[in-house]
């Protein structure tokens, strides 16, 4: 009798798990992941939770926009399966945006010997910039201010590569002072460091041509916002301060990405940003082979 009773369970248990799965499967992220799998049915629908996860997460990756709006368990990384020793095992993958912020380190080390030498001219997407940039470096007077490029543009294109080399070049022939920043890092550095925030925005407001690297890819607060982006913008703009920008949102993105802070949503104080943008800059696209692959 007991061991009937166990059976029924068993039974049951066993069917309540493939109607899961079964329902599981309508989703296209789900199906895609087990299609890939190619592991029996049986033991799939012994960890449909997990999969299931896996799919929302990758999910979540693709209509994302940067670490700052990140609605995965770990931030900047996706809970995927794979095969390993003929068993299903979970590993976290970082995502394209957390693999840019581990590789930035080492990527600014290789960056600051970059100038437009460095440039491959072969690429001819990137000539109408390439020739801005030359036209730019024969031209630039200190004196004058100079407007600097709000560059947008598709993921790895090469942006923060172009500006690089522009900006090492004005530094080494013209000797003219540069700083290129993350903003998202300069903001956990203002935080981390704010005995020594004053000095630290007076270096940002006064160098000769300041560049926002993969603006639009920071978490924002208001804080950020309106004291110390703003604050930067504006004594920037009133002093004929050459500035660049790179991001992978075009300007009107940046508005919408910069009206949402702390849960609400302010389109006054983000208009205002993106006006001191279009004061100081050119807007320019590039649309090219990610160079990241």
């Amino acid at each position: 009798m007991e061991s009937l009773k166990n059976e029924t369970k068993v039974l049951k248990l066993s069917k309540m798990l493939e109607k899961n799965f079964d329902e599981a499967m309508k989703d296209d992220y789900f199906r895609k992941i087990v299609t890939k799998l190619n592991r029996p049915k049986k033991e799939l629908q012994k960890i449909t939770s997990k999969l299931e996860d896996s799919a929302l997460e990758c999910k979540n990756c693709k209509e994302c926009r940067g670490l700052f709006e990140c609605k995965n368990k770990l931030d900047g990384y996706i809970s995927k399966p794979e095969v390993n020793n003929d068993k299903v095992v979970f590993t976290y993958t970082p995502c394209k945006y957390m693999i840019s912020v581990l590789n930035r380190e080492t990527n600014d080390k290789k960056l600051s010997l970059i100038t437009m030498k460095d440039i491959d001219t072969k690429d001819k997407k990137q000539l109408k910039i390439i020739k801005w940039m030359d036209n730019f470096i024969d031209n630039y007077d200190i004196l004058k201010g100079e407007k600097g490029l709000y560059l947008h543009g598709s993921f790895g294109s090469g942006k923060t590569f172009l500006m690089t080399a522009l900006l090492n070049t004005l530094h080494n022939e013209k000797k003219i002072k540069t700083e290129i920043i993350c903003f998202a890092d300069t903001l956990r550095d203002l935080k981390d460091d704010f005995e020594n925030f004053s000095f630290k925005m007076k270096r940002l407001m006064e160098v000769d041509i300041l560049m926002f690297d993969d603006i639009g890819a920071e978490k924002v607060t208001e804080w950020s916002r309106d004291e110390v982006f703003y604050s930067i913008l504006q004594y920037r703009m009133n002093n004929n301060k050459t500035t660049f920008f790179t991001s992978n949102l075009t300007i009107d993105e940046l508005e919408l990405h910069l009206s949402v802070a702390n849960n609400g949503v302010d389109k006054v104080k983000s208009r205002r940003i993106i006006e001191r943008i279009k004061q100081l800059t050119i807007d320019a696209e590039l649309v090219s082979e990610n160079r990241r692959k």
